[in-house]
């Protein structure tokens, strides 16, 4: 029950009951009302900005567990980047030449993998660029594994091809030692015997005896020698295969046919001094992927370290070519 208050009237000297209006009374409840809103309303607002909700909470730890694991994720990335570009290193500069294969170019190995649309789904986020960058470091991983893999596909097969090709590649003297007078010139530019010109002297000259046997320096096939070779005289030509192919010149007489399989240090004919040739001798030259290369490179089965020496001496000299 209401507790009723009295106040002292000094016009009546009585004390009288206090009585409320309507009109004060609803304003004293409006204020409390507006006041309860106001407080509230704070409340809320503090609340809301500085209390996490158990929800948020959760999400909050979520989004920083996710943080932390991308963080986690990208530094794996970059190590197995590394891993990869090792081995890419390797692939080229040992893998690759130890089989003589021509190393993958840069161009294919950072080649395109998609464009701005494949990540388009990724965008709107807050760490969209986070997670773009990741996707791409993780596309580009996956092409560059993808081309190793195949260029590990390819050193197998020339692995197993390994036996074929140490028997195939030029590898010993086409004149046995015990039947050279000398080497009369190397490769390199030097002065045409008939023209006494300053000319490229694409192989090796090496001065023997008319009919000096001459032999193959690998296995192989022999092939027609291209046309315009009148030069060469009697002339054999063989193609060993893994981009090798060897030319004899100014032979006496062909022991071999088109289209022969040949075995390294088999007979394929003898000295001699036919075409365009200032004295008998055997012309020999070794092409690598269509190139003439220098000989004297490829003389490492027959020939001790002092005799390989002194051959590359003589082959250097700026002697008269023979051709």
């Amino acid at each position: 029950m209401a507790k009723i208050k009295y106040f002292y009237n000094p016009h009546s000297l009585d004390f009288e009951k206090v009585t409320t209006s309507v009109r004060t009374l609803a304003i004293r409840v409006f204020g409390f009302l507006s006041a309860s809103i106001v407080a509230g309303s704070i409340f809320l607002i503090a609340a809301y900005n500085f209390i996490d909700s158990p929800k948020e909470k959760i999400l909050k730890r979520e989004i920083e567990n996710y943080k932390i694991q991308t963080a986690l994720f990208n530094e794996k990335t970059e190590k197995l980047s590394g891993v990869l570009k090792e081995l890419q290193e390797r692939d080229a500069s040992i893998y690759r030449s130890v089989f003589e294969a021509e190393p993958i170019s840069s161009t294919v190995r950072q080649g395109g993998f998609g464009g701005v649309e494949k990540y388009r789904e990724l965008e709107g986020y807050e760490n969209s660029d986070v997670l773009i960058n990741l996707n791409k470091k993780l596309d580009q991983l996956n092409k560059q594994l993808y081309v190793q893999s195949k260029s590990f596909d390819e050193l197998t097969k020339l692995a197993a091809n390994k036996t074929d090709f140490l028997a195939s590649i030029p590898a010993i003297q086409p004149i046995a030692n015990k039947d050279l007078h000398r080497m009369a010139s190397g490769f390199g530019y030097r002065i045409h015997p008939i023209y006494k010109t300053h000319k490229m002297h694409e192989g090796l000259d090496f001065t023997a005896p008319v009919g000096t046997p001459i032999y193959a320096t690998g296995n192989g096939k022999v092939v027609n020698p291209d046309n315009g070779m009148s030069g060469y005289g009697n002339v054999v030509v063989i193609a060993h295969g893994f981009g090798y192919e060897t030319l004899y010149g100014h032979m006496s007489r062909v022991k071999v046919r088109p289209g022969q399989k040949i075995k390294r240090g088999e007979l394929i004919g003898y000295v001699g001094n036919t075409g365009l040739s200032s004295g008998p001798h055997l012309h020999y030259e070794v092409i690598k992927g269509g190139r003439k290369i220098n000989p004297i490179n490829y003389f490492f089965n027959d020939l001790s370290e002092t005799e390989y020496t002194e051959m590359r001496e003589l082959a250097e000299r700026p002697a008269q070519s023979f051709d």
